[in-house]
């Protein structure tokens, strides 16, 4: 996932799953248990998706399910994220991760 902080961005997301953080110069991984892995590039011109826009794409998106959306809201704000104005739907919510990609909170 392009940022422009790889660290930064690996552990918000690293917190809010609860995986494991690795980071190099300009580069960072957050591994689950299972080996699942997701890394996190720095890029220096970054420029933040434009969701539901797509003059600058979502790039990427995640739909990370919770057993509550209120407790997920409330978790996840306090890590750092925002949540996006544009609510489209009941069973999940939009939020922007610190360095504004889109992702969801969604109940089963």
């Amino acid at each position: 996932m392009d940022c422009p902080d790889a660290a930064a961005l690996a552990r918000f997301y690293g917190a809010m799953l609860d995986w494991k953080v690795e980071t190099s110069d300009g580069w960072a991984d957050i591994r689950a248990d299972n080996g699942n892995c997701i890394s996190f590039q720095q890029v220096d011109d970054f420029r933040a998706p434009d969701w539901p826009g797509q003059e600058h794409p979502q790039q990427m998106h995640l739909d990370v399910i919770v057993d509550d959306l209120d407790a997920g809201e409330k978790a996840v704000l306090e890590l750092g994220a925002g949540k996006h104005p544009h609510q489209p739907g009941k069973t999940f919510r939009v939020f922007l991760d610190p360095a504004g990609h889109p992702f969801c909170l969604c109940v089963n």
